[in-house]
């Protein structure tokens, strides 16, 4: 035997951290508890599933399809178990679990899974956060309206998901999509409830319902905090036995009234270093009491300066804009005959229309002969600033309101409010992770609704493996009180987990004559294990 035949060289990178992640959580043991282990196949539902959950982290922008050539050049028997091949992973067996997965029921398995993360690892469960995205999908997706629609008041679907146009924040209206429902901690970002949607749904419908049933599934007294779709009079009535914190729209006069009428407190001097060490400093807020939708409210009137300042350059630059714009409109209105007033009044009102901050106002409508002698009408005017309009919106500038249904006995400082409704962009990072090109949200390969269900639960998973990750590797390091070394060498105690995943690259497992070995394990990478789960250390030391 020669001496190129008794090596044999895989590559294991960052997936021991992955795969040792998915152990110290128990994804497998959950997956096999819920679907069963047949004996008579190769490899059980939940090792399937870590093997997805590894390839969809391995940013490598491989979708399903090409999932048996993911594992070809990995130390897939160290990764999954003695004995497993590349063959068994192939489109069937994939295919096969999935649908065993969205039989069995999604939501209860994640729900299991997120239980076992909040006990094992103690995630602080004072706030959640909840908001909403969607996902562009290519193909047709035809499927017929059931005859007998969901009841409305249920969120946990007994049919799959409609496939449709909708209000896209992927800025892909031409294609279809469905919606994410997303719940997340507030401390390290741990998806605790996902829920996927029909491509139409609207946030205002559904999000006091999804709330209601997160609640009813992870029983915690958890403070939900949310945008101002949930801000409504149906939504109040449905959550008011839960704790919340939301944004107010400007759509309600209540709030139109007092971020025009009320001036926010000037921050006294003993205050000006306890907002900055929050990182306040450049708000101020005043509180009122409210009652809204038959709920009594604190309401924060906020002003932030930066935002004030960003308001009113846009302000300004639509001011601009206007001001060109009705210049044109103006020239072409004095230019144009009309056979009768209305005509010349009708084309007037339909110009103020397309402007905001400025009118077009008729100064006189003088009556005269074309060329061709027939009588017509030519119409003077001027613009003119909307003073009113500008002022209110002036006024607006840097304004929000927050409202939450903690007052007297349960009320919470302002700072507090504030400090968590910012929280809110947890959400938002899960959502960019989601929909990063180098993850796999690309392989929507799949032509069923319930596959791309199924796909959604199993990317959710590999988002609360990662948060899980980076929040352990990020509070082991403020423990220690040592950092490492940043893209930029610049030490932080707050890597990201992808850095690690970068650091880890070129690790390989060698067997040599036999005899198993990890190869690359340098010192700082030794360190960086250590402060990961034990069952992420075992897979390299």
């Amino acid at each position: 035997m020669s001496y190129l035949e008794e090596i044999q060289v895989k590559n294991l990178d960052h997936l021991g951290i992955v795969a040792g992640l998915i152990d110290e959580i128990g994804i497998v043991k959950i997956i096999n508890n819920k679907l069963g282990i047949d004996v008579r196949e190769k490899i059980s539902a939940g090792t399937v599933v870590k093997s997805i959950l590894i390839n969809g982290l391995g940013f490598v922008s491989r979708p399903l399809y090409l999932f048996s050539q993911f594992f070809q050049d990995k130390a897939i028997e160290k990764l999954l178990g003695e004995r497993i091949k590349t063959d068994y992973l192939n489109d069937d067996k994939i295919g096969r679990v999935m649908d065993e997965l969205y039989k069995y029921g999604l939501n209860d398995i994640f729900i299991e899974v997120v239980l076992e993360v909040i006990k094992k690892f103690k995630i602080d469960l004072k706030y959640s956060h909840l908001d909403s995205t969607s996902f562009h999908l290519d193909g047709e997706y035809k499927r017929e309206e059931d005859k007998e629609k969901q009841e409305e008041e249920k969120i946990i679907k007994e049919r799959p998901i409609f496939i449709k146009k909708g209000y896209s924040r992927d800025h892909r209206p031409d294609l279809k999509q469905c919606v994410l429902d997303l719940i997340t901690s507030q401390d390290g970002d741990i998806p605790l409830f996902v829920r996927v949607g029909d491509g139409n749904e609207s946030d205002k419908a559904v999000f006091g319902k999804v709330l209601v049933e997160f609640k009813k599934q992870i029983k915690f007294d958890s403070i939900m905090v949310c945008d101002s779709a949930l801000y409504g009079q149906e939504n109040l009535q449905l959550i008011q036995h839960l704790k919340w914190i939301t944004r107010v729209p400007m759509t309600i006069k209540k709030a139109k009234e007092l971020v025009q009428n009320i001036e926010v407190e000037e921050v006294k001097d003993e205050d000006k270093e306890k907002r900055s060490d929050l990182n306040l400093e450049s708000y101020t807020w005043k509180e009122e009491i409210v009652t809204y939708g038959g709920i009594k409210q604190t309401w924060l009137i906020v002003l932030s300066e930066k935002r004030q300042k960003s308001d009113l350059e846009k302000l300004e630059k639509q001011l601009s804009q206007e001001e060109k714009k009705s210049q044109k409109f103006l020239k072409e209105i004095q230019s144009e005959e009309f056979e009768h007033p209305q005509a010349a009044r009708y084309k007037l009102k339909a110009i103020n229309k397309k402007l905001r901050l400025l009118e077009i106002k008729e100064v006189e409508l003088i009556e005269t002969y074309s060329k061709k002698k027939e009588k017509i009408y030519k119409m003077i005017s001027l613009i003119i600033k909307k003073d009113e309009e500008i002022s209110r919106k002036t006024k607006e500038a840097g304004k929000f309101i927050l409202a939450t249904n903690l007052v007297e006995e349960n009320k919470l400082e302002a700072s507090e409010i504030l400090i968590t409704y910012k929280n809110q962009q947890s959400t938002e990072r899960g959502f960019r992770f989601l929909k990063d090109p180098l993850f796999f949200t690309d392989s929507f390969f799949v032509e069923k609704p319930e596959r791309i269900e199924t796909m959604l639960f199993l990317m959710s998973l590999c988002l609360l493996i990662y948060n899980l990750g980076q929040r352990e590797l990020r509070n082991c390091l403020k423990r220690v009180k040592k950092g490492i070394n940043n893209q930029v060498e610049k030490v932080t105690l707050r890597p990201t987990l992808r850095w690690i995943f970068q650091c880890f690259q070129g690790i390989h497992y060698v067997i040599l004559n036999g005899v198993k070995q990890i190869v690359n394990l340098t010192e700082e990478r030794r360190f960086i294990l250590s402060l990961l789960p034990a069952s992420c250390q075992r897979y390299y030391l």
